[in-house]
């Protein structure tokens, strides 16, 4: 019996190949476009944060199903793909544990800013009059912008740490946490703005200039979520001209970032999207993956289809 044929679209997915190959014919795009095998390839693999490169997907005339190997799929085109007939998975709840974790260990070096004393101590520069007196987390207020899983996980966390919690989103949510008129009168409000919502078209540049100014010099932004919804470059000219107090990000506009772009840029923790890359978030993202391929070709409803 011939196996379905899959397509895996990002090079940064190259680790699934051995997973796939037990069970389908695996083509890599990178390696080339499968011209040949285009009318064998019934499914793609992605990761969410890429755009689809629709102009591929164009050229497979019996493609089924679009699997988003992670839980993020603001680089989908849902309605496009929608359109087209095709099927769309992702991969939630199984990571967004570990990117809160992420988001305040980011909160930690920022605020205490431990980067520069592990600096310090690998220097041998280590003197009580070089060592910086940093702000405290103690009495810091909050605000989340989001409460989905990533948001409301935050929430927990920072709770936890006796910090006050507010959070805004468009849409209003029974919660014990309070939610702000507005994302401005929440960056105005708090301490430390951690950007935790969903990315798509509607909320690009969402932490524009007047959202970094209202964080204020004092203030800190954090981005655990995605790096199209805020201004890099009004964030850069605020962290220099100190207008915005810090920053932590693990994600960015452009992935990789160019190292250059971030050169003599003060009060700056960088991660370079690791938040959810940790054993056992891969290791569900890759279940659901293979559970939603089984599914769809064995003729069953997907497990996690994308809803929206």
């Amino acid at each position: 019996m011939t196996r379905p044929a899959v397509l895996i679209m990002n090079r940064m997915l190259a680790p699934l190949s051995p997973f796939l190959e037990t069970q389908y014919d695996v083509f890599r795009l990178w390696e080339g476009p499968p011209v040949e095998a285009a009318h064998e390839i019934r499914a793609i693999v992605t990761a969410g944060e890429e755009p689809l490169d629709k102009p591929v997907i164009e050229k497979l005339p019996n493609l089924e199903l679009v699997a988003c190997f992670t839980a993020g799929y603001d680089g989908l085109d849902v309605e496009w793909c929608r359109e087209r007939g095709l099927k769309l998975s992702h991969s939630p709840n199984v990571n967004h544990e570990d990117v809160a974790d992420m988001a305040m260990g980011l909160m930690l070096a920022a605020r205490r800013e431990i980067v520069a004393g592990h600096a310090m101590v690998i220097s041998g520069d280590w003197s009580l009059d070089q060592r910086n007196v940093t702000g405290s987390l103690q009495g810091q207020k909050v605000g989340i912008v989001g409460l989905g899983a990533i948001g409301a996980a935050v929430a927990k966390r920072a709770s936890a740490f006796n910090l006050d919690v507010q959070w805004w989103g468009p849409r209003a949510k029974d919660t014990e946490w309070t939610r702000a008129e507005s994302l401005k009168q929440l960056a105005a409000d708090t301490d430390i703005l951690v950007v935790a919502c969903r990315a798509d078209d509607s909320n690009r540049g969402l932490i524009d200039a007047e959202i970094i100014r209202a964080v204020g010099p004092q203030g800190i932004i954090i981005n655990v979520s995605r790096g199209s919804l805020v201004d890099e470059s009004a964030l850069i000219e605020a962290l220099k001209s100190g207008a915005l107090g810090g920053a932590a990000l693990d994600v960015f506009e452009t992935e990789p970032t160019p190292a250059d772009r971030w050169t003599d840029v003060p009060n700056l923790v960088l991660s370079p999207h690791a938040g959810g890359a940790t054993t056992n978030g891969v290791q569900g993202m890759l279940l659901l993956t293979m559970q939603n391929l089984a599914a769809h070709f064995a003729g069953q409803p997907l497990v996690t289809p994308i809803a929206d």
